[in-house]
């Protein structure tokens, strides 16, 4: 049973776009591996600029700067 964990800043993304992104996922394990993807697991979890550090400093600060 395949696990694949998205994690992105939590910035607005649609239920859309995360459907497209849990689609694309299960699909690119099929493609690639041969899963299946009824046993296929996507979870997308959100994470605040804050607590999302890049290069030493918050992604809040570095976009602030910008």
């Amino acid at each position: 049973m395949p696990f694949v964990n998205i994690k992105i800043t939590r910035e607005g993304a649609t239920k859309e776009q995360k459907e497209k992104l849990i689609r694309g996922a299960t699909q690119l394990l099929v493609d690639v591996l041969g899963k299946n993807p009824v046993t296929t697991v996507v979870v997308i979890e959100e994470v605040d600029t804050d607590n999302w550090g890049v290069g030493g400093e918050s992604v809040t600060t570095r976009r602030n700067r910008s």
